[in-house]
């Protein structure tokens, strides 16, 4: 829910909250757009180093998405010093730290305050060319959606609060949240996206019916062709599954169309994910080989998803 007032109308801001983008572009210059977000949470997985690096790779993706270049970084705290003590807070900062630094951006300060619950995210600003902003609209009939990272982030972090998951799973889920999408990105700049955004809170369904109602298209997504993460359909068959997931598929309901498709596996697809993976909208002739590129760079997960159709009753048609 966007609990956001009217926007007054200003030129230099190229994007605003009006579509529920993922960050807000501000023109300085013909030839500079400053792109701005922020985004933190409670402690995904107990590793506090990780939780430091997954935090970090969940706010910079907001720039990658953008089609921008991560420059500077503000850590945000919440964090209970005399019950916890210095040193956990030392290993998410550090994490934080180090993943910054991948992503070539650097940590300028931030901000601190004592909170009974520990949370930790970023405020990212980053730069582009104000011409070559991507959006999370202009999805035309015709293209491919391509999705660069799995799925099943958030039953899998749920499965690991309830000691449900394997050393293996855990491993897994914790590197997809913990890698940039600076390399899906920087692939992405070879081709034509029309729209772009990130996978994260609102799960794959929900961001992409954001792109659809924006751009005023259809989506048909094949569920056979979405890549999941290991062990997700068996946790989610045995009721792990995050609210944050359940009030997506609730909230998505009356704008999805589901084709034989169980419960469980809905629930799968309106997963609310943590530093999820790009999903792009681009001509047909180019979707193939975008995947082929992501794949050279190691994102062997990545696959066309569905495609765009012209606009129907519903947002999204899920076929098997």
């Amino acid at each position: 829910m966007r609990l956001l007032p009217e926007q007054d109308y200003v030129p230099e801001l190229l994007v605003g909250h009006e579509t529920s983008d993922d960050a807000g572009v501000y023109k300085l210059t013909e030839d500079i757009a400053l792109i701005q977000t922020i985004d933190y949470f409670t402690p995904v997985v107990d590793d506090p180093y990780m939780f430091g690096q997954i935090a970090a790779a969940n706010a910079l993706s907001d720039v990658y998405a953008m089609g921008g270049e991560p420059k500077t970084v503000l850590n945000m705290v919440g964090y209970p010093i005399k019950k916890l003590g210095p040193d956990i807070l030392a290993e998410i900062l550090r994490g934080a730290s180090d993943k910054v630094k991948e992503a070539g951006a650097v940590t300028i300060g931030g901000h601190s305050i004592d909170d009974q619950e520990p949370k930790f995210g970023l405020s990212v600003t980053g730069l582009a060319h104000p011409n070559a902003i991507w959006k999370n609209i202009g999805a035309e009939p015709g293209d491919l959606l391509v999705l660069s990272k799995p799925i099943g982030v958030g039953i899998l972090t749920t499965g690991i609060k309830r000691n449900a998951v394997t050393a293996e799973q855990e491993r897994e889920v914790t590197e997809t949240m913990a890698l940039l999408n600076k390399s899906a990105a920087d692939a992405l700049k070879d081709f034509t996206p029309h729209a772009v955004t990130d996978v994260t809170g609102f799960g794959l369904l929900g961001h992409g019916s954001e792109i659809a109602r924006g751009s005023n298209v259809s989506f048909e997504v094949s569920l056979s062709d979405v890549p999941v993460l290991e062990g997700t359909y068996e946790l989610a068959a045995k009721g792990v599954v995050p609210g944050g997931s359940k009030s997506n598929h609730k909230w998505l309901d009356g704008d999805v169309e589901y084709e034989e498709i169980s419960t469980e596996e809905q629930l799968v697809l309106c997963d609310a994910i943590t530093s999820g993976g790009l999903l792009v909208a681009l001509p047909e002739n180019e979707a193939g080989k975008y995947v082929e590129a992501l794949k050279n760079k190691g994102l062997v997960h990545a696959a066309i998803v569905g495609k765009v159709i012209e606009q129907k009753d519903k947002l999204i048609y899920v076929k098997r």
